[in-house]
């Protein structure tokens, strides 16, 4: 019974999506190191990070170098945080690196030119 319970936890937790991320701060940018998947199961991870750095950050850079997937929920955090950060006016946010799989993404979905991958 208890051998069953660990099993249901570890099938159950998110952590089942790899997805990871270093932080390193120079002057007035913040980079953002992501790996991994966003996904539905790793967006919210994303978004709770980055959000409230955006009214105490001046530059928030996320390299994606590491992220190898990004599904619809993943495009919507990213949107959602790209236009956050706009709408701060303070706070620029740039993405960086992205896999030659997330851009074609982006060029399928038109939004390479507001993720900045053009």
């Amino acid at each position: 019974m208890l051998r069953l319970r660990c099993e249901e936890a570890t099938v159950a937790t998110p952590s089942s999506i790899p997805f990871g991320y270093e932080v390193e701060l120079s002057g007035d940018t913040t980079l953002v190191k992501c790996h991994g998947k966003v996904v539905s199961e790793t967006a919210g991870d994303l978004k709770q990070l980055i959000k409230p750095m955006i009214p105490k950050c001046r530059r928030i850079v996320l390299d994606l170098t590491d992220v190898d997937f990004v599904d619809s929920s993943g495009l919507g955090t990213l949107v959602g945080l790209k236009v956050s950060a706009g709408a701060a006016a303070y706070c620029s946010l740039e993405f960086i690196n992205f896999s030659p799989h997330v851009k074609e993404l982006l060029q399928i979905t038109k939004l390479s030119q507001l993720l900045g991958s053009t």
